[in-house]
């Protein structure tokens, strides 16, 4: 006699595992503990086999007596039905860690870790926010050029062509990462060259006019905000480092004996040096009580476990009146870059090295972190003075006529 439904719910659990047989070889097992599931018994290649088909309520008569008939089926083409169900779940799992976010996740995990953590975070919003919504749970084998410029051209239509760029190259790390472990085939965003809108070059806006300069610093001395950030704007046109290597000092970065600042440079991820020049020890020296107790020679407003807000000197520059397109903190590199070579004529490759910049030698090897430090240690002094100069012409309001171009060779 087959099963009914009111069986199947006034059945009660005995002292040991019992079953209620339907037909062809359907059952309900109801344990001990009470818990009722199908199961199906066959015979494959002579041996006797059982299939879990799954809990009722969760799967009714209905369905167990089809999941049965369809098991059957297999077995009549020769296939193990258990073997069977066990590959469809193994493809199942095959086919959600080989998804595009799967992918992406595990580069990010392997290749970002080291990175500094504005690209790190810019890099997640780009898979996240750009990529994610639309291709994160398509095979990445399946991804062709069309169905990625689909994505690519929802960032472009909202006027970040730029963002779309980058979201590409970001895509073939992914899709080069998964070429690499088994389970992409190529990669198709070369595909895609010429696809989106080019790009405008947009440089860092600058103050590189002496007389323009000495004004920025006076702005600077006058700024009545917090000490911290006030000191951040002084050392960001001593040092020129990029803002991400300034806002990330620690105070352990100082080595004291040599008057040095010894930290990794954010972009070529090798070891910098920054001199520090008597103006910038005078800073330091006026900081160290206020901010000395943490690890962030620049903490953040929120808490001293974390360092500065990469706003923090943007909103001051736009507090002292120079906007987005005047001036930026980005911006103290190019100041220095234009004004030691152009008026005070230090050599290039010191200047390069300076700004941490990947510099060669004549034989196409990278200069160690030491390179020309002793004529780096003078030129960092010396652009220290030349500010000095540029501010007191700036609060006179006398043109300065000393000869800042001394021996440079």
């Amino acid at each position: 006699m087959p099963l009914t439904d009111r069986q199947i719910k006034a059945a009660k659990p005995k002292d040991k595992d019992h079953k209620l047989p339907d037909e062809r070889g359907l059952y309900l097992l109801i344990t001990k503990a009470g818990t009722k599931s199908f199961r199906f018994k066959y015979r494959f290649q002579g041996k006797e086999k059982k299939l879990v088909i799954g809990k009722y309520p969760d799967v009714s008569l209905s369905e167990a007596r089809e999941k049965r008939d369809s098991a059957r089926k297999l077995l009549n083409d020769g296939i193990d039905p258990s073997a069977h169900k066990q590959a469809v779940k193994a493809t199942g799992i095959q086919c959600a860690e080989n998804t595009f976010q799967a992918i992406a996740l595990e580069w990010f995990g392997t290749h970002m870790k080291d990175k500094a953590e504005t690209h790190r975070v810019r890099t997640m919003r780009m898979l996240s926010a750009g990529l994610f919504p639309d291709i994160g749970r398509t095979a990445i084998s399946e991804i062709t050029a069309p169905v990625l410029l689909l994505s690519l051209r929802k960032i472009e239509r909202r006027g970040a062509v730029e963002t779309a760029h980058r979201t590409k190259q970001v895509a073939g790390q992914v899709f080069r990462y998964a070429i690499a472990t088994g389970r992409a085939e190529r990669d198709p965003t070369p595909d895609l060259r010429g696809a989106l809108q080019p790009t405008t070059t947009k440089h860092f806006a600058a103050i590189t006019e002496p007389r323009e300069v000495g004004r920025l610093l006076v702005a600077i001395d006058s700024f009545e905000g917090t000490m911290i950030v006030k000191a951040a704007l002084q050392l960001s046109a001593l040092f020129f480092c990029r803002p991400g290597e300034l806002r990330h000092m620690r105070w352990s970065d100082i080595n004291h004996d040599e008057q040095r600042i010894e930290i990794t440079a954010e972009k070529t991820r090798t070891q910098h040096i920054i001199p520090i020049s008597k103006q910038a020890k005078s800073t330091l020296e006026q900081l160290e009580p206020l901010t000395g107790r943490g690890p962030y020679i620049f903490p953040s407003a929120r808490g001293g476990s974390r360092c500065m807000s990469e706003n923090a000197v943007r909103v001051a520059l736009r507090t002292m009146g120079y906007d987005n397109e005047t001036m930026t903190a980005h911006g103290f590199r190019a100041m220095a870059r234009t004004l030691l070579d152009e008026v005070l004529g230090f050599r290039v490759e010191w200047i390069e090295q300076q700004l941490a910049h990947a510099v060669k030698d004549a034989n196409g090897r990278a200069y160690n972190r030491t390179k020309h430090l002793k004529q780096r240690t003078e030129m960092m002094q010396q652009w220290a003075d030349y500010l000095d100069t540029l501010k007191a012409e700036a609060l006179t309001g006398n043109v300065i006529t000393a000869n800042f171009r001394g021996h440079r060779s």
